[in-house]
């Protein structure tokens, strides 16, 4: 059976700001991926991740859609869904004001056949 990580692993392995835990995350990663079970990122966890990026980490959008972008291409991780986190990121970066959290909930709510989403923030409702 494979494993799935949770918000804070994820972030040691992104952010490298605490040499045990990121040794431990990365270890964990590449043991998982040589067994040919790639450690799984729940979409939540995404969420999650984006806010403590930019919120505790000052990171920009930029830069937090060329890591997320990067775990993509990972060989080593599985992406739920890898198709919403996709078209996230493509609407994150046509829509300047869009929150990230917002991108993913519209597309994840697109793949799972809803045409319209609905929502009382301005800047959310954009991204439809």
């Amino acid at each position: 059976m494979g494993i799935a990580i949770d918000t804070n692993v994820l972030v040691r392995l992104l952010v490298h700001d605490d040499e045990a835990q990121f040794a431990a995350a990365k270890r964990l990663v590449e043991q998982a991926g040589a067994a040919g079970a790639p450690v799984l990122i729940v979409l939540c966890a995404l969420l999650e991740t984006e806010w403590v990026l930019r919120r505790r980490y000052k990171l920009s959008k930029r830069v937090i859609a060329g890591v997320f972008a990067q775990l993509l291409e990972s060989e080593d991780v599985l992406i739920e869904h890898e198709a919403s986190l996709e078209e996230a990121l493509y609407v994150w970066a046509q829509h300047p004001a869009a929150d990230f959290a917002d991108c993913l909930i519209n597309a994840r709510a697109a793949h799972l056949g809803r045409t319209r989403f609905v929502s009382f923030d301005a800047g959310a409702a954009g991204t439809g």
